[in-house]
């Protein structure tokens, strides 16, 4: 490898690690509720995140989850770095199939917010302050077909959703563009975010690892996440 790609990948990765980011899929919550009463909460979470998921079923054919979470990413030695924070509400109708197989949709509603801080900007944009922030609400559905048994839950979901942004405010210079007057200008966005789900472990007590993909159908440029690997808890009872 000679030096002009060496210096090349160095560039790219440097480029990368400075960006801004404006969106990060959270775990999605997928109970499987099958009966009345029972009730499902799940802690997961991974180096950049930790997050908290509950649901109940209300009836024989109705359950409500809340979710939340805070996105905590280390800072680069730069000094750059974010946070987020997130809560979702939601409702839906679920269904159990056979033994072992059961069918779920559910309507959620979340609030939340986002900063970014890249005091490395300030250099080249000395009447900046390198900081942005602001208001984050995402409405959507959430369809989910699964297995579960005793030591065994797997299930494949998929979260379509509006986001928006709104109360944005900031004074930040990335790559010549105004961020904080770019997304004012670009404040919504259709997510179609597909996920899997794996859980191993007993009756009432779980491990589960998720994996999320988040494609932004508005604009595949947007400066988000696209993966989300989460491992977690998970704890049932009927």
């Amino acid at each position: 490898m000679n030096d002009q790609i060496k210096y090349g990948i160095f560039l790219i990765l440097l480029l990368a690690s400075c960006s801004p980011k404006y969106y990060s899929p959270n775990t999605q919550n997928v109970p499987l509720i099958t009966q009345k009463a029972e009730t499902n909460l799940t802690l997961a979470g991974n180096s950049n995140q930790i997050e908290f998921q509950g649901a109940y079923g209300v009836s024989d054919a109705v359950s409500v989850m809340l979710n939340g979470g805070l996105f905590i990413p280390a800072e680069l030695d730069n000094g750059n770095g974010g946070s987020g924070r997130f809560i979702e509400l939601g409702g839906g109708y679920f269904r159990k199939i056979q033994d072992h197989w059961a069918f779920e949709s559910y309507v959620l509603m979340g609030f939340g917010g986002f900063e970014n801080h890249l005091p490395s900007t300030i250099a080249a944009n000395p009447t900046t302050t390198g900081d942005i922030a602001g208001d984050v609400f995402r409405i959507g559905i959430q369809p989910a077909f699964g297995y579960k048994s005793k030591y065994l839950d797997a299930a494949v979901s998929s979260r379509i959703v509006n986001l928006s942004y709104k109360n944005i405010h900031g004074d930040l210079i990335f790559e010549q563009v105004d961020q904080a007057a770019y997304l004012q200008e670009h404040a919504n966005y259709w997510l179609f975010e597909p996920a899997f789900t794996f859980r191993a472990g007993f009756e009432k007590f779980k491990v589960q690892l998720q994996y999320v993909y988040s494609i932004n159908a508005s604009d595949p440029d947007f400066r988000q996440d696209k993966t989300n690997l989460t491992l977690g808890l998970n704890f049932n009872f009927d």
